[in-house]
């Protein structure tokens, strides 16, 4: 897939683009916030956050699609992400493509996660082609599962897994699977 298919989605508060470097700094601030990151294993360093940083803008770089920066035009240059991977874990529904968010906790509450993650989920079947496009998180992210809803997934309760990454007894493993198919109307 050449790269750049989809370097930029505008919404009408968003603006999804590539990572910049000049990200880096509220980017660790966000992945060091324990709010932010409480339905994660860890915080992250400064050093894991910006290797992180540098892992999203190789895959956006070699799909032509991934985590999209989020910027709030006028407002605030950086506050987080939305977009399409592919996890790298062996599950039953993997090889897969997921859609997901992280915002910082200041723009929480302001319907944004939805907002980018409607767009990138229209961008992943008009543009990109994708049949199907999943999202999964742990079961106690109430605010996660309410934005997969929100954006028109629908549970998959017999594809809820124990996340392969964490450890047996981990708080965090089980987690809930979500779908959205091409082919399903989604509520807007």
């Amino acid at each position: 897939m050449p790269a750049s298919i989809v370097g930029e989605i505008s919404t009408p508060r968003l603006l999804l683009r590539v990572f910049r470097d000049e990200d880096r700094p509220a980017f660790a601030a966000m992945n060091a916030d324990p709010a932010v990151m409480e339905h994660f294993p860890a915080l992250l360093t400064r050093e894991e956050s910006d290797a992180l940083a540098e892992r999203i803008r190789r895959e956006h770089a070699s799909r032509g699609f991934g985590l999209w920066a989020v910027e709030l035009p006028g407002a605030d240059p950086f506050v987080g992400f939305v977009g399409l991977s592919v996890p790298s874990f062996e599950a039953p529904f993997t090889p897969c493509v997921e859609i997901g968010w992280r915002l910082a906790r200041h723009v929480w509450g302001r319907g944004l996660a939805t907002e980018g993650a409607r767009a990138v989920l229209d961008i992943a079947f008009a543009e990109l082609g994708l049949v199907e496009v999943l999202s999964f998180t742990a079961v106690q992210n109430e605010r996660s599962q309410r934005v997969m809803e929100r954006i028109g997934m629908t549970r998959d309760t017999d594809g809820d897994f124990d996340h392969p990454r964490l450890p047996e007894g981990h708080a965090l493993r089980r987690h809930v699977l979500y779908r959205a198919r091409r082919d399903r109307p989604r509520d807007r």
